[in-house]
């Protein structure tokens, strides 16, 4: 399993883990390049556990630091859908993209901070990521697929992007109308 992580479905309730409350769009914060992350810190280590906990609590197959307020270079993914099928966590530090395809895909994209709102976004089928993980070890794996849109999508939010950005105008004012009466809503229920 990636980074030394054990199975998150078997991760005891005692652990000191915790949910984070996921940022929703509009917020500025979301908009903000992250700053790069100096050392692997205790504090580190529990924000990956943290993300991860919370991203497949939401569910969903990709988190990043600045959706849980913190603007560091740091996303978490599991993009693992098969039924059965072992999870595959992955923490991904200061990730920087060495090589995209030419041949692209497209695919409908969500967001945890843009819940229930999804749109076609076209990106390059194929990247190649490296990173460094949990134990400080450089990584560079080739990703495909939903993998590499996620990871595309994640390194976005680290740049202070969002997938609503590669769209249109008229469709990404819709959708942030619709998000700001989503956050009204909420406040008003709680």
């Amino acid at each position: 399993m990636a980074c030394g992580l054990r199975d998150p479905m078997a991760w005891p309730k005692s652990l000191a883990m915790s949910l984070r409350p996921i940022l929703l769009h509009p917020d500025p914060r979301l908009k903000k390049v992250c700053t790069a992350i100096e050392a692997i810190t205790p504090e580190i280590r529990a924000l990956a556990d943290d993300m991860l906990h919370t991203m497949y609590d939401a569910p969903g197959v990709g988190l990043a630091a600045p959706q849980v307020g913190v603007l560091k270079r740091l996303f978490v993914m599991d993009c693992v859908k098969e039924e059965g099928a072992a999870p595959r966590p992955m923490v991904l530090i200061n990730p920087e993209i060495t090589w995209v395809s030419d041949d692209t895909a497209a695919y409908e994209e969500g967001c945890l901070s843009i819940p229930e709102q999804y749109a076609e976004v076209t990106r390059p089928e194929r990247v190649r990521m490296r990173w460094t993980d949990l134990d400080g070890e450089a990584q560079e794996e080739e990703f495909t697929g939903l993998w590499a849109t996620c990871a595309q999508h994640e390194l976005d939010h680290l740049n202070g992007k969002l997938f609503i950005d590669h769209l249109g105008p008229i469709k990404r004012q819709l959708i942030t109308r619709r998000m700001v009466k989503l956050k009204r809503e909420r406040a008003r229920e709680g």
